[in-house]
């Protein structure tokens, strides 16, 4: 193509936006629905009567039945460990897959795999009757979930305009709360049914979410940012063309676009990339420290483990409810306080919120006191934990992950991290039934867990303050040339004095900028073998 028209002016290194292009950008947020369907449904399910029946042989116990047939009538904890965290096992291995294919074939095409896969999965899932088939399903469609919660997060941040990305982003954080919200809502109409549909149902709806996603991606373009990583300039600059919303040729989008090559083209120094993968792979379990997956996932059998409360189907519901209606504020809150500050000032207001839950079970909520205020108490701070961390770290966190990466390292940056997630997720998954089971052997805890997510949270507390850095009204460039000249607790101050092009020399010399571009496809090779780590 010709010369690109590269500038020295840090304001002019995004194009303008359309509103057409901005809904373009959100659609992407969509695959957050699926995933927390896929997340939200298993707790509702691992309740319900018939499924308990079907799975365990134990009859369903009668309206005269002891206690204590009451109490034996759940699924074994081995059984929920399995079935919970073999989800999270198969989203590991499909987000290290992911990173490599998305650079591969592209981001776009990579999500709509891992649609397909999902598909798959849940196909498995809704025929089975027995355990073998159900956790198989559960693993397949844990790849799928893998390829799309990897790619989906850096597919948005690449194609996001820059005063607007933490918001796009977070409105993948909202799409899980919905997807939650839904699977708890569809729980909570066939928890009462003793069929197969009980549990059927919630589990083959997944599959329309994966063909809403997949038909909506295919519609829409792949990132400007993997076509340069390519070498293919004039896909790049049609692409970012219909993004930004601009004419063809506008000077806006060749700006951008020469910005964009400058920086992948400098970058080969991979001295920094270390710091920032461990960054990434710990904010990831940080998130998952806070215990929040604890609620979503056990929520159902630990509010009926307590044993003092009527209808946990509805207490679990009403925590999904708060975690919807909480995180639309996000989208504000991401941009005008930054994520630094959310980070720290979300993990202060849950490790508080979590040691009084945990106060009063120990004291005022025990099950033989029979203090109903004492429960609803418990609940109101549960629900002001979810409320907070819907408004900080559950967005936040993948905000960072799409920002903190260079261009070379991307993909495999963003899919390490998500892997991390769900390695943690998958070690929560595993240990939490015994930490919190009646039957002998298990822990027994009750809400003495919340001591745990408590010291947690102060750990993540801890973190925040020290290693995250602030990313807020930066374009992906500016944040790496930020992260390379401060310090966390620096990084809120530092505004940026140059761009990448002007480095470069390339500004008044169009063909430059085309010769830059092109050497990328010859040394994209070399670059992602020796930075990422």
């Amino acid at each position: 193509m010709a010369g690109l028209i590269a500038t020295a002016d840090i304001y002019r290194i995004e194009a303008p936006v359309s509103m057409k292009a901005y809904l373009m950008c959100a659609f992407a947020s969509f695959g957050g629905i699926f995933f927390g369907f896929d997340s939200g449904y298993i707790s509702g399910v691992m309740g319900m009567k018939y499924f308990i029946n079907l799975f365990t042989g134990i009859p369903i116990p009668g309206s005269g039945a002891t206690q204590a047939k009451k109490d034996a009538f759940t699924l074994p904890a081995w059984k929920k460990s399995l079935i919970t965290s073999i989800l999270s096992a198969g989203t590991f291995f499909g987000a290290l897959i992911a990173g490599d294919l998305a650079d591969w074939i592209g981001r776009r095409t990579t999500i709509i795999a891992g649609c397909a896969v999902f598909i798959i999965g849940v196909i498995l899932q809704t025929a089975s009757t027995s355990l073998g088939l159900l956790v198989a399903g559960r693993l397949i469609a844990g790849f799928g979930v893998g390829f799309v919660s990897a790619i989906i997060i850096l597919y948005m941040s690449e194609i996001a305009p820059k005063k607007v990305r933490g918001a796009i982003v977070s409105g993948y954080q909202f799409c899980i709360t919905i997807g939650i919200l839904l699977a708890s809502c569809v729980d909570y109409g066939t928890q009462g049914r003793l069929d197969t549909g009980s549990y059927r149902i919630p589990i083959a709806l997944q599959m329309l979410w994966a063909v809403i996603l997949a038909v909506g991606l295919f519609l829409l373009p792949e990132s400007p940012r993997y076509h340069v990583k390519k070498g293919n300039l004039e896909m790049a600059s049609r692409v970012l063309t219909r993004l930004r919303g601009q004419s063809e040729g506008s000077e806006y989008i060749q700006q951008e676009l020469a910005e964009i090559v400058a920086n992948h083209d400098d970058l080969r120094n991979s001295s920094s990339n270390l710091r920032r993968t461990i960054l990434g792979t710990s904010l990831q379990m940080m998130q998952q420290w806070t215990g929040i997956n604890f609620i979503f996932y056990f929520g159902t059998t630990f509010f009926q483990q307590l044993g003092t409360i009527s209808n946990p189907f509805l207490i679990g519901l009403i925590t999904t409810l708060v975690n919807v209606c909480s995180t639309p504020l996000s989208f504000w809150i991401v941009e005008r306080f930054g994520r630094r500050t959310i980070l720290i000032w979300g993990a202060l207001g849950m490790l508080i919120c979590e040691f009084i839950v945990s106060i009063i079970g120990v004291t005022a909520s025990r099950e033989s006191q029979h203090n109903n205020s004492a429960v609803s108490a418990q609940i109101a701070f549960i629900c002001i934990y979810i409320f907070i961390f819907a408004t900080t770290w559950g967005p936040g966190a993948w905000v960072l992950i799409g920002e903190i990466f260079p261009l070379p390292i991307r993909s495999r940056g963003v899919a390490l991290s998500t892997a991390s997630n769900w390695l943690w997720n998958c070690i929560i998954a595993v240990i939490t039934p015994y930490m919190v089971g009646k039957n002998k052997g298990e822990a027994n805890m009750g809400s003495k867990v919340f001591f745990v997510w408590g010291s947690l949270c102060t750990a993540c507390f801890v973190y925040a303050y020290v290693l995250v850095p602030e990313t807020k009204g930066l374009s992906l460039e500016q944040v790496d040339r930020m992260l390379e000249e401060t310090t966390p607790r620096t990084s809120a101050k530092w505004v940026p004095h140059s761009t990448w092009a002007a480095d470069q020399g390339m500004v008044g010399t169009g063909g430059k900028a085309t010769h830059h571009a092109e050497k990328a496809v010859h040394t994209e090779h070399a670059a992602t073998e020796t930075s990422a780590v």
